[in-house]
């Protein structure tokens, strides 16, 4: 099956079912140290979905105040580096609705229409400058900021750039101004930033490193493209990956056509906008309504009439509408977890990541010992989208996170202990000494999310490393995580037979 032929209308799957495309490795080959409590009470969520409430959650509305653990640890632990996933921010829808106007959004930015952030107007005033880093030559058509006075489809809104400033200036915040993880005078090497070749993750990618740098010079700035979604560089070749998603779509589709209620929703409001239903699925109209529901405008209405089918004069679609999509999304995610075909998906979809994750603390581990981590990137930043981020959730075992919302972000962290907390010979001898000693925390929006994965989930945070060691992170990458597919290597696993 050809990746390219088939990836756009996946895409539109996706945001209608939260399905991840098909083949989502080529989509597009054409171009202060604290004493503060580390590990918080998570919050639950109420005992009934309520799909209006979780889709506020998911707009992620700049104005409202920023909190996260993200810098947070035992007294005198030290932070060797920090690596980023990022979703784009808020964008303009990818598909439009059948016989309705286009939402009414203005994707030029201005820092005198809201929402704003005080770092906007130097924002927009540093990207129009004329010169780029080291930038990948299959990015360099790409605008560096948002440029129509009427949205394009999949463009970065003003909301989004605003996102990720603010984002950006929080973990400035916590691993600048705390740790001073990087100085003014950062170097080249101590940064590894890369993005899919979309405009609206390149541009997401430069917000945040604007907010979060403590002087942005594109001179010193590489930007490197990754051509899959899925961040799988050279490792992207795993037939049992696609097969898997392949089940998993079958699923859903089973679970969708069962609604009754889904499917009375999507005649009604096919029969108010004067268009076949099986036009309007077509149009996934959940992406658009997303969007009037985001930005706060009314919900779409008839634009035109038809003779056979006419609409009443002035029909709208309605909350109502909206939220049993929204439900049915929500409701399919459960099932998803129940029924473990997209776990075995995303094993397989997140490892080329977690895998060069996994290498690049090793070596920063290793080099904090030996002083030669100054070599190594200490903080990294991939601009993502929610099909590459939601199979990491899942591969890790945080698939009651939910699905990313705009401007996500997913945190790694690597900290050193000021001292070694095992004596335990045996360890010492299996895995060095300088592993010991280095530990992992992985957070979420925000959220400390370190215990919840599943390679740390046994660990005793209360024993006398009250973090997660990296050598639970290093085995899982390695091997532990390919149990659900019964194989003990990522080669294994691509290439064996899925029933």
């Amino acid at each position: 099956m050809a990746v390219t032929v088939r990836i756009n209308h996946l895409t539109v799957i996706l945001l209608s079912v939260h399905l991840i495309p098909t083949n989502p490795v080529a989509e597009q080959r054409s171009l202060g140290k604290s004493r503060k409590r580390v590990n918080p009470v998570l919050h639950t969520d109420p005992p009934a979905p309520d799909p209006i409430r979780d889709s506020h959650k998911y707009c992620n509305y700049p104005n409202l105040t920023e909190h996260g653990w993200e810098g947070h640890s035992p007294a005198d632990y030290r932070l060797l580096s920090v690596h980023v996933m990022i979703r784009h921010g808020d964008r303009f829808p990818l598909y439009s609705i059948p016989k309705t106007k286009k939402p009414a959004i203005d994707c030029l930015l201005s820092e005198k229409r809201k929402p704003s952030h005080p770092l906007l107007a130097s924002f927009i005033s540093h990207m129009t400058l004329g010169g780029r880093g080291h930038w990948d030559t299959s990015l360099l058509s790409l605008p560096r900021l948002p440029n129509h006075s009427t949205c394009e489809m999949g463009e970065l809104t003003q909301t989004g750039v605003v996102q990720h400033l603010k984002s950006g200036d929080h973990l400035r915040q916590a691993y600048i101004k705390r740790h001073n993880l990087l100085t003014s005078d950062w170097s080249p090497r101590q940064l590894w930033v890369e993005t899919t070749g979309k405009s609206r993750t390149l541009q997401s990618g430069l917000a945040f490193l604007f907010g979060f740098l403590p002087h942005f010079d594109w001179s010193r700035l590489t930007v490197r493209q990754q051509w899959s979604t899925l961040f799988c560089g050279s490792s992207c070749d795993c037939p049992a990956r696609n097969r898997y998603l392949d089940q998993e779509q079958r699923r859903q589709y089973r679970q969708r056509t069962a609604d009754t209620e889904l499917e009375r929703t999507y005649v009604a409001m096919a029969k108010t906008l004067g268009v076949a239903t099986k036009t309007l699925r077509a149009a996934n109209p959940v992406d658009a309504l997303l969007c009037h529901f985001c930005h706060g405008l009314p919900f779409p209405c008839s634009s035109t009439q038809t003779s056979s089918n006419a609409p009443d004069e002035g029909a709208c679609l309605t909350l109502q509408h909206f939220a049993v999509i929204r439900r049915q999304q929500k409701n399919d995610e459960l099932e998803r977890r129940e029924a473990g075909i997209y776990r075995r998906y995303a094993v397989l979809a997140a490892h080329p990541y977690l895998n060069r994750t996994a290498t690049r603390m090793e070596r920063i581990a290793r080099g904090s010992q030996t002083r030669k981590g100054k070599e190594e990137a200490v903080f990294a930043l991939a601009s993502a989208h929610d099909v590459t981020m939601a199979p990491l959730l899942s591969a890790l075992g945080l698939e009651g996170a939910g699905f990313p919302k705009f401007a996500a972000r997913l945190v790694f962290e690597l900290w050193n202990s000021p001292e070694v907390k095992d004596n335990d010979k045996k360890s010492d001898r299996k895995q060095g000494r300088w592993l010991e000693n280095v530990f992992i925390r992985v957070l979420y929006n925000g959220e400390d999310l370190t215990f919840d994965t599943a390679f740390c989930r046994d660990h005793n945070r209360h024993s006398a490393q009250p973090l997660c060691p990296l050598g639970n992170f290093l085995s899982f990458v390695r091997k532990d995580m390919f149990n659900i597919v019964n194989a003990t290597s990522y080669q294994q696993a691509c290439h064996q037979t899925v029933l």
